[in-house]
């Protein structure tokens, strides 16, 4: 069953944000701290991960050798100038907070701000990366599920962590998740098989320079307007179609 694997993970992070919602109340302030910061260095080798696919011998083969560095840069300053005129961190954490206030009236500032960073940051987790990219596409072709059941272990349990210090804002990513990772199921039905491996890897490093942007975030060091960054994810493909052409 197509989308089987979007779904399998969606659950996932529900269960996942409710064990960690039960488990956070019972855990001491500085203990809560230390989750979010180990999340934010997973999230950090994660991005280095993602990155290192400015290497991918099929890229520099179609763009040369400085070509992926400077189409990821062009990408993520172009998608950011994108995302800031559509207010895109903006727009989400507005529907983060149209949710929190219809689910959890009672809630003080703090509450409604922790509800609204759990949501934005736990899908900006989730559905940036080559699991849930390739994963879809794989389950768009008709592939399997095997990469989106792993993801759906790996968010399972970081939703756990993310919940028991921000709450069921983590949950609604579920959300968010369905939605990204549909489409790229759908594009993979669409056109899954022609979609070239650089396109992929252009994604891939993209992503992992959005998602060092979220672990400095998650580490309080700098709060970067990640999600007005998304964009960049759509602009790296492109670019590396235009410039495998001109050359």
């Amino acid at each position: 069953m197509i989308g089987l694997g979007t779904l399998l993970n969606m659950v996932a992070i529900v269960i996942g944000a409710g064990l960690g919602v039960i488990i956070g109340h019972r855990l001491p302030e500085r203990t809560r701290e230390l989750i979010m910061q180990a999340l934010g260095l997973i999230t950090l080798v994660v991005a280095a991960l993602n990155i290192a696919d400015i290497f991918d011998e099929t890229w520099v083969g179609e763009v040369g050798d400085a070509g992926p560095l400077l189409i990821v840069l062009a990408a993520i300053v172009i998608g950011g100038v994108i995302g800031s005129l559509l207010r895109l961190e903006q727009r989400a954490e507005a529907f983060g907070g149209w949710v929190q206030r219809r689910v959890n009236r009672g809630a003080d500032d703090a509450g409604r701000a922790r509800f609204i960073e759990g949501f934005v940051d736990a899908s900006l987790l989730f559905c940036i990366g080559p699991l849930a990219i390739l994963g879809s596409i794989s389950d768009g072709l008709g592939r399997g599920i095997d990469q989106l059941a792993l993801k759906s272990v790996i968010d399972g349990f970081a939703s756990i962590a993310f919940a028991a210090s921000l709450g069921w804002g983590v949950a609604l990513s579920a959300v968010t998740v369905g939605i990204v990772q549909g489409i790229f199921t759908l594009l993979g039905v669409l056109v899954g098989q022609v979609l070239a491996t650089s396109a992929i890897a252009a994604i891939t490093a993209t992503g992992g320079v959005i998602l060092l942007g979220l672990s400095l975030r998650l580490l309080k060091v700098s709060r970067i307007a990640v999600a007005d960054l998304l964009p960049a994810l759509v602009i790296a493909p492109l670019l590396t179609l235009a410039v495998a052409a001109w050359r």
